[in-house]
């Protein structure tokens, strides 16, 4: 972490502490770990824990935050995200938004209002042509680009592919000591890789070291509260993908 190469993915249900120097993002656990949001503590206590959790660790470190959204349900996502875009700006970091599947439909991407695209939605759909189609009008609109729920060096390349800044997943929750070193391994394949995309990210690295791309993990102890997810890494000197 301390490398800039992997970050944290915090979320409210997790209550722990999020390494010194790290880079992290502020989900929301409308999906959560169980992926029907049993963890959602509410639009107001989470907004609430939101700007604690940036007022203590600083948003200069915080990639990103995404706005509540509606899983699978981009017309509900659209109208659940819409209040709270430009309050998460106001708190001084990028606001994001999640795409579901339908949200290339007129009207359902709000494109002035966020700065980081979350390629949420089912598994086909951000896998497939819409979802990239839109990472690269994202790149070309100067946004950022994550994929969440990426758990394996083959998604973790599409996700590079699209171009993806970071990704997340859980891979490395369930079996750091010998998953890490895959992880890590995964990273320098595609450090070695020409990008599709070139140019700076258009977050800051925070002084990181260049980068494929960077993997957001979770930042939690063991405990009775499994609504965090894991790895995502932001990518560091051009356009790259984390995990969700």
């Amino acid at each position: 972490m301390s490398a800039g190469r992997i970050g944290c993915m915090t979320t409210p249900a997790q209550g722990s502490r999020i390494p010194e120097g790290a880079l992290y993002a502020c989900d929301n656990s409308k999906f959560g770990s169980d992926g029907k949001g049993r963890y959602w503590p509410g639009a107001e206590a989470w907004f609430a824990w939101l700007s604690r959790t940036i007022e203590r660790y600083g948003p200069d470190r915080c990639l990103w935050a995404p706005a509540p959204d509606q899983p699978f349900d981009a017309a509900g996502t659209l109208t659940e995200s819409l209040p709270w875009l430009a309050r998460i700006r106001e708190l001084g970091v990028p606001a994001a938004f999640a795409a579901q599947d339908g949200c290339d439909q007129p009207g359902l991407l709000p494109w002035d209002s966020f700065d980081v695209i979350f390629l949420a939605g089912s598994t086909e759909w951000k896998l497939g042509a819409v979802a990239e189609r839109l990472a690269r009008e994202a790149k070309a609109r100067g946004k950022g680009v994550h994929m969440g729920r990426v758990n394996s060096r083959s998604r973790l390349g599409i996700a590079e592919w699209f171009g993806c800044d970071s990704a997340d997943g859980t891979y490395l929750a369930y079996g750091p000591d010998k998953n890490l070193p895959k992880l890590l391994k995964w990273l320098d394949e595609l450090d070695g890789n020409p990008s599709l995309l070139g140019g700076a990210p258009p977050f800051g690295s925070h002084g990181a070291a260049p980068s494929a791309t960077r993997l957001l993990e979770p930042c939690r102890r063991p405990s009775p509260h499994p609504g965090s997810h894991a790895p995502a890494v932001p990518p560091a000197g051009r356009a790259r993908a984390r995990p969700r």
